[in-house]
């Protein structure tokens, strides 16, 4: 018997499709290990671990949510069922990798252990996954490592750092990406209105405009990055003349004519962030449902693997995708294919370069049997494929500038039409129609073309220049990509992570800062910036793009094997180390928010004496922040105040009221605290009664996976039924056990076991 293992049920339901008897195909749910952060433990709460020279750290890895037992299960059915070959067929990616090693450590019983991957989950891919095992690529796997090793020592440093300012987290690739978001809404409100005013008419299909200025007349019109646009003036007397003419005139004659062809090249088949961008702007949909239907799409077998930064498609379904376009459209219909940039010798920052986002079965324009996003999205997905592989489109072109009776100012426009539909044939079910016959009106030098009879025709406009647009969930996602922070794996995470922790809001489809966002960036990340004091630019900063792309790209190395893994890390800590220590020098210049807050509401209520005794004639703002520290624990030793709380207690009451589902300040207000920053430290402190409270609640919460995990194995041992086992702690059963009760259990079953040891000694 032969076991396949696969990263979730849905994958593993489509591949036990394909292989029939004398397999079992299970699911290990994604991660099944990983850095400990849960429980308590020293190790949960350890910023980084030691390593050896020229080695990576080896830390102990643990069991994630419910992973200990399904893994547990999953080991039992297979030596019940006598399996003699395990292929462990994660995500052929970085992080499926790192999930590969750890099972095959798990496993480690088990006499043949191979590693399989397939970029789309076809009958003949697994088949030939099969055929053609692996080694685990360490590679992949010390990349995945150091990049964890990375979000945990900057998550863990950073983010008690922020917590000077009541901020949740810092991230090493969020951060950043956070930083476009609030740039942009500065752009935005420094943006000043440049407006202008411009005239048009249509005639025949064809829009009209008046040509004001030249690009060296004094008064030419320029937007905000100094482009000169013909069309607009400032002059609203001009703008008012012209109008007024073309009123009066209702046609336009023709002046002079060129000709010539204007090609439209298709584009290159879907990476995961062009995919997200088509979907978001065609579909109106939020990345996360874009990224739900296409991972039920390749979950299904419909299409390829969709984490992938690859314009690059496999020959084969090239060469079948053109038989369709040959049959269905014809030959001229045939183009020499298109690729991106990645697709070049030596092209960077393609990380998991397997295959583009394509279909599975390219003789299927569409599906059948499956929801309407499904169909939706798969259609699009085929298109862009498709239309990969198509001839350009082509259209005649004839740039026109004509006159208008008693206007002094000629008009230019062009007409266009559509002599060859090339790739723009497969959107056709999507596209607005193009026009495919020129105007009636004719070319000739002196043709007179009248206005169409709409209702604003000829029309003056009045506007002004825009600020730059708010990124949306697509579009950030564009500028992580040229900026090369993030992969296609992090994309999603890393937006959702912004919304979802407060530092961005949603608004419909637009992105803004939220004040802690603001904060975050312009007040925080600034902290970790190594500067040049001579022109005051930053040489170098933990959150920069170009610091985060550069250990992107050593990541990318050490995955390729041009680098090695510990030499990246020990790099990354050093410079790390530099930066938050200088970020730590920099604070103690000045108070945090959190000890000037501290320290105001305690001196609030004095006198003008009694405050300029404490602070040694100064104003509060005047002191530093090892002043600040200084004052704190004198106020505490003289009874003036007390300790604030400590970074540790108030990262422990955030932790337990997420886990209770408690909203943090609403809580604090029941228990009679305004915030986080008016309670006090010491074991003594309101923090420690406010943690006590939060413990004591806790018991009452569902067993940890860990503690059920435990019962079963035990009970086992002690030769009693689960059942029975519930009874000697009253508990209904596995599913309602509380943690209380569990430990409870847990301490009775133990004593079993050993008296039941005892009995066989004797």
């Amino acid at each position: 018997m032969k076991l396949m293992i696969l990263e979730s049920g849905a994958k593993a339901r489509t591949v036990k499709k394909y292989l029939g008897k004398g397999w079992i195909v299970d699911a290990c749910n994604g991660h099944v290990q990983d850095l400990p952060n849960k429980g308590g433990s020293k190790q949960d709460n350890k910023a980084m671990w030691a390593s050896k020279e020229g080695k990576l750290p080896e830390p102990p890895w643990a069991w994630t949510d419910r992973a200990e037992r399904v893994m547990t299960k999953m080991i039992n059915k297979a030596k019940n069922k006598d399996v003699d070959e395990i292929y462990i067929a994660t995500d052929p990616d970085r992080e499926g990798e790192f999930i590969a090693w750890r099972l095959k450590e798990i496993f480690s019983d088990f006499p043949v252990i191979k590693r399989v991957t397939f970029y789309e989950i076809t009958k003949n891919a697994v088949q030939a996954a099969i055929e053609s095992p692996r080694e685990i690529d360490m590679d992949l796997v010390d990349a995945a490592k150091v990049r964890r090793f990375m979000d945990r020592l900057v998550g863990f440093r950073c983010s008690r750092f922020s917590r000077s300012w009541d901020l949740a987290s810092m991230g090493r690739v969020q951060t950043p990406t956070l930083g476009f978001i609030v740039d942009r809404e500065i752009e935005r409100e420094a943006h000043v209105p440049i407006p202008y005013h411009s005239v048009q008419a249509d005639a025949d299909g064809v829009t009209f405009k008046v040509r004001f200025h030249e690009k060296n007349d004094t008064e030419a019109w320029t937007d905000d990055d100094g482009k000169h646009h013909p069309d607009r003036t400032s002059i609203d007397e001009l703008a008012e003349n012209a109008f007024v003419n073309l009123k009066d005139s209702g046609e336009v004659i023709i002046q002079s004519v060129k000709e010539g062809v204007t090609k439209r090249k298709p584009k290159p088949p879907f990476t995961t962030d062009t995919m997200l961008r088509a979907a978001s702007s065609r579909m109106g949909w939020s990345i996360a449902r874009i990224n739900r239907v296409a991972t039920t799409l390749y979950q299904s077998g419909h299409i390829t693997y969709i984490r992938t930064d690859s314009t690059r498609t496999s020959e084969t379904a090239r060469e079948r995708v053109r038989k369709v376009i040959s049959n269905d459209f014809g030959e001229e219909f045939l183009g020499t294919g298109v690729l991106g940039p990645d697709s070049k010798k030596g092209a960077k920052n393609v990380q998991d370069a397997h295959e583009a986002i394509r279909p599975t079965n390219p003789e299927s324009k569409t599906l059948a049997e499956v929801d309407d996003d499904q169909i939706s999205l798969y259609r699009l997905i085929w298109a862009r494929f498709a239309g990969s592989q198509m001839s350009d489109s082509v259209r005649e072109r004839r740039d026109l500038t004509a006159s208008v009776e008693g206007l002094e100012k000629v008009l230019y426009g062009t007409a266009s039409w559509r002599i060859h539909a090339g790739w723009e044939a497969v959107y056709s079910d999507s596209n607005s129609e193009a026009r495919t016959t020129p105007p009636t009106s004719g070319f000739d030098v002196g043709s007179k073309w009248a206005f169409s009879s709409a209702k604003e025709n000829p029309r003056k406009i009045t506007d002004e220049t825009k600020p730059p647009r708010r990124f949306s969930e697509s579009s950030i996602i564009q500028e992580m990509k040229g900026a090369s922070i993030g992969r296609p794996s992090t994309y999603l995470t890393t937006v959702t992570k912004l919304i979802d922790r407060g530092y961005v809001n949603k608004e419909g489809a637009s992105l803004s800062p939220s004040n802690d966002g603001r904060t975050m960036w312009l007040e925080v990340a600034p902290f970790y910036n190594e500067q040049d004091l001579s022109n005051n630019t930053v040489t170098k900063g933990l959150f920069t793009p170009e610091f985060t792309a550069f250990m992107e790209a050593n990541l990318d190395g050490i995955e390729n094997g041009d680098v090695l893994g510990s030499g990246v890390w020990d790099s990354f800590v050093t410079d790390f180390r530099s930066m938050h220590n200088s970020a730590l020098e920099v604070r103690k210049q000045k108070p945090t928010p959190k000890q000037y807050n501290y320290i105001n509401s305690r001196i609030s209520k004095m006198t003008d004496e009694e405050k300029a005794k404490i602070l040694n004639g100064k104003e509060l703002s005047e002191i530093s922040g090892e002043e600040a520290h200084s004052l704190i624990d004198s106020m505490s030793k003289n009874g003036n105040g007390n300790i604030p709380a400590s970074d540790k207690q108030i990262a422990l009451i955030i932790r337990l009221t997420e886990k209770l589902k408690l909203d943090l300040d609403t809580y604090l207000k029941e228990m009679g605290h305004q915030d986080l920053d008016s309670l006090t430290g010491s074991r003594d402190g309101t923090a420690s009664k406010i943690i006590g409270d939060l413990i004591y609640r806790d018991k009452d919460s569902p067993a940890t996976e860990k503690q059920i995990g435990a019962i079963e194995n035990m009970s086992e041992k002690a030769g009693i039924s689960i059942e029975d086992a519930m009874a000697l702690v009253e508990a209904v059963n596995l599913k309602e056990i509380t943690k209380e009760q569990a430990s409870k259990l847990i301490t009775i079953l133990k004593k079993l076991i050993r008296d039941n040891r005892g009995k066989g000694k004797k």
